[in-house]
C-alpha cells in the first residue's frame, strides 16, 4: 500500500469514528446495527483495513448516512452502459476496482457492478438479509459460503442468500474479474429495507 493510499483509508477509519462518537455510539452497539464484527469495526477504524463497497454501506446505513458521505462513487443515469467508457472506482486504499453497471434511480432495487480483482485480494467476511448473485468473467475466484469453498472459474455462476456468512478470494497469481448482482440499500440493522409492493401502493391510492 502506498502512503497516500495508507492516508486516505486512515481518512476513512477516522471519519467512521468521529461519526460514531459523535452519535455517543460504542463499538459493540455499531457492531449490532450495521452486522460487521467489532474486530473488524476496530480495524477499519484504525486503518488496518479497507471495506468492501457492500460492507461500507452497510456501516454507511449504521450512522445514518449513505457509502457517499465516505467516498465519490460515479452514477450512471442510464439504463445503458457502454464497454470502455465506465469509470472505474474504489474504496479508498483498495487495490480492489469497481465498474458500476446497474443504472441510479430511487425505484430500482437491484444493483450490479463489474469487480477487477487483484491477484492475493481476500474479502471481510458479512452476512445481511438479502441475496447475491456472482458471475466469474475471467480468473479465478474461491467463495466461501457458511464455510463451504466454491472455486469458480470463467463462465462459473453462484446464488446464495446474503443471511449466510460468506467471503470471497483470489488466491491465485493472476488478476479475476467478476459480476456482482445484489442490492445495497440496507436499514440500520443491516437488512435489506422493505418495499412497498405495487399492490399495497394501488390499494391505499384507491382508499385516499
Amino acid at each position: 500500500m502506498t502512503d497516500n493510499q495508507q492516508n486516505s483509508d486512515n481518512a476513512l477509519g477516522q471519519r467512521m469514528r468521529n461519526l460514531r462518537r459523535r452519535m455517543s455510539m460504542t463499538l459493540q452497539q455499531f457492531a449490532d446495527k450495521s452486522g460487521v464484527s467489532v474486530g473488524y469495526l476496530s480495524q477499519l477504524e484504525r486503518g488496518n483495513a479497507t471495506p468492501t463497497l457492500g460492507t461500507l454501506s452497510q456501516i454507511a446505513a449504521a450512522l445514518n448516512v449513505t457509502a457517499d458521505y465516505f467516498i465519490a462513487t460515479p452514477r450512471p443515469v442510464d439504463s445503458l452502459t457502454n464497454a470502455g467508457k465506465r469509470p472505474r472506482f474504489s474504496v479508498d486504499g483498495s487495490a480492489l476496482e469497481y465498474e458500476q453497471i446497474g443504472a441510479d434511480h430511487p425505484d430500482l432495487e437491484m444493483t450490479s457492478y463489474i469487480l477487477h480483482v487483484p491477484p492475493g485480494y481476500t474479502s471481510e467476511e458479512v452476512k445481511h438479509v438479502g441475496e447475491e448473485i456472482i458471475y466469474v468473467l475471467d480468473g479465478e475466484i474461491c467463495q466461501r459460503v457458511e464455510g463451504r469453498d466454491y472455486v469458480m472459474r470463467s463462465g462459473d455462476s453462484l446464488h446464495y442468500l446474503g443471511t449466510h456468512p460468506h467471503s470471497w478470494s483470489n488466491q491465485t497469481n493472476e488478476p479475476a474479474c467478476i459480476m456482482w448482482v445484489g442490492r445495497m440499500q440496507y436499514d440500520q440493522s443491516g437488512h435489506v429495507p422493505a418495499r412497498e409492493s405495487r399492490a399495497t401502493k394501488v390499494a391505499a391510492t384507491q382508499t385516499a
